[in-house]
């Protein structure tokens, strides 16, 4: 630890954290540079910015996980190094990441066990988890298994796994991205409760409507440099949106639906029933679906029920039993692999985009021939075998400026971009192909509100030039602002969809929640 800062807010107390010229260098890139921040005891901050603006970087410093190249930090007026996670919450620094860390075979009370230094019992910290489970409107059962758990009840256990450290400022990564409208509202309660404690919330999210609601100011990254401090309730959306990209920012813009007559169906799954692969794995009923060319279908629904089961059905990484399950473009696909899918004009999109979607060490141009040579790899495959590299990357060019891609080099690694950057490549990669169908998981996941923009009109564009659009998404803003129908899975069983002109918010979560559309009411009584 170093010496004593001299630094006081205006209402005369010391800060609880103040970051001063933070900055971190990977080689020649700047992640952050030189940011200034400061959190107040009893806060909600948030912190905004566009994908890659260094959000990330800079709060891995925070947490130990990265050590800044330059600058400091400090903890209620004193310097101190962060060396590691565990130095931070001896502090009283406290993280639940965006991606949660929990073993499936364990209980949550084993899994918390795991991540607290201390000599207690299982049957102790078990019994103190539920204690504070239950005061902070967070019941868990901490003899539960993880795999048998939503991913409200998973995330639940990451902030009583934290708050039994007693943190002072607790970091929240992305925390609504999993949740319902209801559990998301009932997080809210949790943080006001900690606000009122006296302790401090560092938000991270893209959510801005979220950010205006419970946050009492703001810091705002763009390409690793702090652009500006306010008062999320003094701004709007819009706002806020304009100061993280530094343009004005338009959303969706919905087009007229076409007319339903006549209209092919191009997408049709009839009597789906997938056996769960694995103990965590999710069992498929009876599912029924059907996309017209000029239409985008939404499926809501928290993690974990079921859609990436449905995706890897649709898409033929898994195949069923009977080829007339599946029908793509007027042909019976059941029974064909993804490559035979996507030779009938379909195209797919899946959730992971770094590993599943992409080859992480591979640069773009062989990211884009490992989805193409199947289906037009002619164009890049010369008559003997070899790769025509230029042809390659002139189409990795094409869908860059396309999609707006953002890179330091003309053709790197796809784990050399952010999350927001893959994301428009991969989606841009599939869209270049005209597909007649599409099937995308989570378009935008963790995508920032200009790339999200780009991406929501593309599937609009696509959609009504005569395509059939499939999105699975856990964003219900986005799926509101962009479908024409909207279904919900839930323990593996499928709604039937729900006109956008009738759905509203409580409707779909109330479907999120597992209420039955079946029940004679259930869909009108909410209207």
């Amino acid at each position: 630890m170093g010496g004593v800062v001299n630094t006081t807010l205006d209402s005369g107390r010391a800060p609880l954290l103040q970051a001063r010229g933070l900055t971190k260098h990977f080689g020649a890139v700047t992640a952050c540079d030189a940011i200034d921040l400061t959190i107040a005891p009893g806060e909600i901050h948030a912190l905004l910015g566009e994908n890659g603006a260094g959000k990330s970087t800079f709060v891995k410093m925070l947490f130990g996980a990265l050590e800044p190249s330059a600058g400091s930090i400090n903890w209620q007026g004193k310097r101190v190094e962060i060396d590691n996670p565990a130095a931070a919450r001896r502090l009283g620094i406290g993280m639940v990441f965006q991606h949660f860390s929990l073993f499936d075979a364990l209980t949550a009370a084993e899994n918390i066990l795991l991540s607290l230094d201390t000599d207690e019992p299982p049957s102790s910290v078990a019994e103190r988890a539920r204690e504070v489970s239950n005061a902070y409107g967070l019941p868990l059962d901490p003899y539960a298994h993880v795999g048998d758990l939503s991913v409200g009840e998973r995330q639940r256990i990451e902030i009583v796994r934290c708050l039994l450290q007693d943190p002072q400022l607790i970091i929240l990564d992305e925390p609504t991205s999993v949740l319902t409208p209801q559990e998301a509202d009932r997080l809210f309660e949790t943080l006001e409760r900690l606000r009122a404690e006296g302790r401090s919330i560092l938000y991270i999210s893209h959510r801005l409507e979220e950010v205006k609601r419970i946050c009492d100011s703001a810091t705002v990254l763009r390409q690793g440099k702090v652009v500006g401090h306010c008062d999320p309730s003094k701004e709007t959306a819009a706002s806020l949106a304009r100061l993280m990209v530094g343009d004005e920012v338009e959303g969706a813009r919905r087009q007229p639906k076409p007319v339903e007559a006549g209209r092919r169906p191009l997408l049709h799954v009839k009597n789906l029933n997938r056996p769960a692969a694995h103990p965590f794995a999710v069992t498929l009923h009876d599912i029924d679906l059907t996309v017209h060319e000029n239409e985008i279908l939404g499926i809501a629904g928290v993690a974990g029920n079921g859609q990436g089961e449905l995706f890897e059905a649709i898409s033929g990484e898994a195949t069923q039993d009977q080829p007339s399950v599946i029908q793509l473009c007027g042909t019976e696909a059941g029974l064909l692999d993804i490559s035979k899918r996507r030779r009938l004009g379909a195209a797919f999109v899946p959730e992971e985009r770094l590993g599943h979607a992409a080859a992480p060490n591979l640069p773009l141009s062989l990211n884009l021939l490992l989805s193409r040579h199947q289906t037009d790899g002619r164009a890049y495959i010369g008559s003997a075998g070899f790769i025509r590299n230029s042809a390659l990357a002139r189409a990795a060019a094409r869908i860059c400026e396309a999609m707006d891609v953002r890179k330091g080099a003309a053709d790197p690694a796809a784990s050399s971009l952010s999350g927001g950057n893959l994301q428009k490549f991969v989606i841009g990669r599939e869209l270049d192909r005209s597909p007649s169908v599409l099937v995308v998981n989570q378009p935008t996941w963790g995508v920032d509100a200009g790339a999200a923009a780009r991406i929501r009109n593309a599937l609009i564009a696509l959609a009504r030039s005569g395509s059939a659009v499939l999105v699975i998404s856990q964003d219900l803003d986005e799926l509101f602002e962009i479908s024409d129908a909207i279904c919900v899975m839930h323990h593996g069983h499928l709604s039937r969809p729900v006109p956008i002109e009738e759905a509203t918010f409580e409707k779909i979560g109330l479907l999120m929640g597992g209420s039955d559309a079946s029940e004679p009411g259930i869909l009108e009584e909410t209207a």
